[in-house]
Parts: C-alpha cells; sequence; structure tokens
C-alpha cells in the first residue's frame, strides 16, 4: 500500500551540484552551511524528507569538498522540526554497535524523525585507501545483511548476544532506545539480487534509482511479492532529477542546456567509472541512457510542464512509489519551482481520485 499522497524529498548537496559541476548558475559549494539552509527551506517548503548521502571523500573529484554525513545529520536533526532526516550508511565504516547508538542518539534529537539508508559501497578508493579493502560486490552484501541484523536488533532494544563471520557481539544492550517509535527506519539501496534478498528481509523502504516507470513497476513487483516474515508490507522510494517548466519545450530546452553542461564533466565521469565496482547494478542501468543527475537522475522521466511532471509522478505512485527523493539544478531556486508548481498540482490529482490506469495513460 502507497501512503494517500506521494511523498516528496530532496537529497542534500553533500558534494555540490547534483547534475552537473560547471554551471555558471549554481557554483559548487558542498559546505555544512548550504546544506543547513537548504534543508532548512526544504522544511518551510514542505518537503516530507532529505536523504544525506555518505561519502568519507568526494566520489567525483577528491580534492573537492565533501559533507561528513552523520554529524551532518545529528546537527539537522536538531535545528528541524518536521521533516524525516535520512543519513546513509556504508557497513565497513563503522562497526554496528557503534552506528546502532548513533543512529538512536540522532532519533531522539529528531524526536522520531530519523532513518539510516543501507548502502553496500561503490567507490573502490574510498575503502581500499583507508586499508579497510573493497570486498567482492555479493561479499559485501553478505558482510552489509549480517550487519543490519545487528544494528536493527540493537535498535530494537534487545539485549543482543550474536555470533557471525563478521561479528562477535556478547549481552550487548542500548539504552535510551527511541523515545517515539520502535526504533528509527531502514531504508536499503541497490538493485542486484542480494540487495532486493537484503531489502526484503530487513529494510522498511527500498529506495529505487531513476528509470523509466515500466521498470521501476517490475521492480517493485518482484520484491513486493517476497515473503517478509512478520513485518509490515516493503514500501518504495525513488531516486529522480526534475526539470519542470511551464511548457514542455521550455522544460525540454533546459534539459538540453543540463545535457550539455554535464558532458563537460566526461573526465570526472571516467575516472568514476574506473573507480566503481563493475557489478553495481545502478552504474549499468545509469550508462542506457544520456541522462542529468545521479542514481538515474533524468532517466525517470520527470521532464516537462508542470502538468506532465505531476501526472508522471502520480503514475510512479499508482505502481507503489511512497517516497520520491528528489534533485534539481540550480537547487534552492528549482526546489522551490517543484513545491510551487509541481506539488499542488500533483496533490490535486490525488484528491481528485483518478485511478492508476487513466494515470498510467496520461504519463505517456
Amino acid at each position: 500500500m502507497t501512503a494517500t499522497s506521494p511523498r516528496f524529498g530532496i537529497w542534500a548537496v553533500v558534494h555540490g551540484s547534483r547534475g552537473a559541476y560547471q554551471d555558471p548558475d549554481e557554483p559548487y559549494n558542498a559546505s555544512w552551511e548550504r546544506n543547513r539552509d537548504l534543508v532548512l527551506g526544504a522544511e518551510e517548503l514542505g518537503y516530507d524528507s532529505t536523504l544525506i548521502a555518505q561519502h568519507t571523500i568526494n566520489p567525483h573529484i577528491e580534492d573537492f569538498d565533501q559533507l561528513e554525513a552523520w554529524s551532518a545529520a545529528a546537527a539537522i536533526a536538531a535545528l528541524t522540526k518536521r521533516i524525516e532526516v535520512i543519513a546513509a550508511i556504508k557497513p565497513y565504516l563503522y562497526h554496528p554497535v557503534v552506528l546502532a547508538k548513533m543512529a538512536l542518539g540522532i532519533e531522539n534529537i529528531s524526536r522520531g524523525r530519523f532513518a539510516l539508508n543501507l548502502v553496500n559501497a561503490w567507490n573502490r578508493p574510498e575503502l581500499e585507501k583507508a586499508g579497510i579493502g573493497f570486498a567482492e560486490h555479493d561479499e559485501r552484501y553478505a558482510y552489509g545483511r549480517e550487519w543490519i541484523s545487528v544494528v536493527s536488533r540493537l535498535m530494537d532494544g534487545e539485549r543482543l548476544t550474536y555470533k557471525g563471520r563478521h561479528f562477535d557481539v556478547r549481552d550487548y544492550v542500548l539504552r535510551p532506545t527511541s523515545l517515539y517509535r520502535q526504533r528509527p527506519t531502514i531504508y536499503v539501496g541497490g538493485e542486484s539480487e542480494p540487495a532486493r534478498a537484503l531489502v526484503a528481509d530487513h529494510g522498511d523502504v527500498w529506495f529505487i534509482n531513476g528509470q523509466p516507470l515500466v521498470d521501476v513497476a517490475e521492480l517493485i513487483a518482484n520484491v513486493a511479492a517476497r515473503p517478509r516474515a512478520a513485518a509490515p508490507p516493503l514500501r518504495f522510494g525513488l531516486s529522480a532529477f526534475v526539470v519542470a517548466r511551464e511548457t514542455s519545450e521550455q522544460a525540454r530546452g533546459e534539459h538540453e542546456r543540463l545535457l550539455a553542461l554535464s558532458a563537460r564533466d566526461a573526465p570526472m565521469k571516467a575516472v568514476q567509472r574506473q573507480n566503481t565496482d563493475p557489478k553495481v547494478v545502478m552504474m549499468q542501468t545509469m550508462q542506457k541512457s544520456p541522462r542529468v543527475g545521479s542514481n538515474g537522475g533524468t532517466a525517470a522521466g520527470l521532464v516537462g510542464s508542470y502538468d506532465e511532471v505531476a501526472e508522471r509522478i502520480l503514475a510512479f505512485h499508482a505502481a507503489g512509489v511512497e517516497l520520491f527523493m528528489l534533485q534539481f539544478q540550480p537547487f534552492e531556486a528549482e526546489m522551490r519551482r517543484f513545491a510551487l508548481e509541481v506539488m499542488p498540482r500533483a496533490r490535486q490529482l490525488t484528491a481528485k481520485g483518478i485511478g492508476p490506469a487513466e494515470r498510467l495513460v496520461r504519463s505517456g
């Protein structure tokens, strides 16, 4: 079951621009101050969530600034009042006992608005240069599965004794647990078979990378059909880069501008491909067609007039997407445009009770 209305979130600009690094309308800025103001602005505009991606070094250009995710998440949790704060986590960087304690701390700072997003790493130098090592793809997911099983049980308040391949935890309990609900929400990213199995067993929400509606619907159907023991039904989120304008022609023109700017980043992208595990499904998907933005970006098709983008959002929502985690460029101005022009249209379509079949037809 999806929420009655779609929810909207923003990607924090933890490593600067989300679409193209050489845009004169958005100079490079990954500072704490910018991210703080961006999230506070998003909350004021009515956005429901923010995702703070985790990288210890910039995954595009290692000499560029990179915001630290978990310290930023704690600070943002203290400054905001309503918006959900999601911090990504790569299991090899933190022992599960330490991370579970941090998560519960931010959960209570936020008064029950915190979530973690489990990702199993694709940027090889981040781990190799630290001496941690970069395991093979499926082994990283096996490690992540054991890691999240320890984290989730400790966040639940269980007094845990656990011995596995990687962890030996003895009579460990964390207090306080969440003062507002059972535990923080667990998001899971990744679309490989090990990722699908992991989210079905341990996740609350599956993050899907931006791609066409038919592909997203197939992914949702595949994972939603998997057994989940006594857990509630899995929910689904989608990453997407939005280019919305008053007319389709204006949106296409802006999309072409961003594509041209993005093409200037080709040398940077070549280094990124070299540093990426070729088995990562996200990277395979992103090579299928030109697009702007990370994690699939404009491949989700949210490029068009305000009405067209709203209708396509509702088509994805009908297929099962609850949360749309959005990117823009220039971020602040386009985030505001979306909130003022597209959000009301999407909510009006929901209120009118337009059915899934009609939404699919309208989406084209």
